[in-house]
């Protein structure tokens, strides 16, 4: 895997505030140590990225309608340090919408998000589904996951896990006291999000150290507003015989299931490059 140069604000033991982003301007912003990658230093990961994209499409795309999916494409290395962030309305309606954004490093794209924002409605009396529940955070032992992955990004968080987890088959909580940027306020969906690429790092089928499992996008089906807070991932991971992988999750937050993610892996025996 090929080494990308490592400009996270306080990867040279400066001061950086406690939050993932610095934002340099209406659509410039910088990346902390808080939002380092855990497979290479030079990179960020893509739980703060996506979470970040997210929320720059609620805050300079204002809507009503909800956001019922939200899927991201990793295009290469996320790099650390000075990034710009452009938004568009692909598909305008009055109660469907299709809006999209992109992170940009110069002349280089390295995430793309497109996402689904719905009209809501009531539709109280025929609420439910069939996911399982999550026991509550408050009854798990601490895991810090920080045994198995290194970056500043998981050292930023909280992390339970039930006892009963296995390699490819985990329930775990997540949370963090840090914002996406710096002296902003997280949209709650967003703040949610941030989180949700985390899950193929929770139920770890192999040895990171000798098998490499990156996913190349995620995506997230969401069936009402998160609650901010713990959230909730009940995870499976697949690995097939030619290279192929998979991690699904049921995500939940502090009322119960809200939605599932996914995420594509590309499989490597040896830590071969990129």
């Amino acid at each position: 895997m090929s080494d990308a140069a490592n400009n996270h604000l306080g990867h040279d033991g400066g001061t950086y505030p406690d939050s993932y982003y610095v934002r340099l301007g209406e659509d410039r912003l910088v990346s902390t140590l808080h939002s380092q990658g855990a497979w290479q230093p030079g990179e960020q990961h893509l739980a703060p990225a996506s979470g970040l994209v997210l929320a720059e499409i609620e805050r300079r795309l204002p809507s009503d309608k909800l956001v019922s999916r939200a899927t991201f494409d990793v295009l290469g290395v996320i790099h650390s340090g000075e990034f710009t962030i452009d938004v568009e309305v692909i598909r305008p309606g009055r109660t469907i919408e299709l809006v999209a954004a992109h992170m940009r490093h110069g002349d280089r794209t390295s995430v793309t998000a497109r996402v689904w924002r719905l009209q809501a409605s009531e539709t109280e009396p025929v609420a439910g589904d069939e996911w399982p529940t999550l026991p509550p955070a408050t009854e798990l032992p601490a895991s810090p996951f920080t045994d198995r992955w290194g970056g500043g990004y998981i050292a930023s968080l909280e992390g339970r896990q039930c006892d009963d987890a296995r390699p490819g088959c985990a329930r775990s909580w997540l949370r963090s006291p840090y914002p996406l940027v710096d002296g902003e306020t997280d949209p709650p969906t967003a703040a949610f999000v941030k989180f949700v690429d985390t899950a193929n790092g929770l139920a770890v089928r192999a040895d990171p150290k000798t098998t490499f499992f990156a996913n190349v996008d995620l995506s997230v089906h969401l069936t009402r507003v998160p609650e901010a807070g713990w959230i909730g991932f009940d995870t499976k991971v697949a690995f097939g015989p030619t290279g192929l992988g998979e991690t699904s999750s049921v995500i939940s937050d502090s009322r119960g299931p809200i939605g599932t993610a996914a995420q594509s892996l590309t499989v490597r025996r040896g830590r071969g490059a990129v």
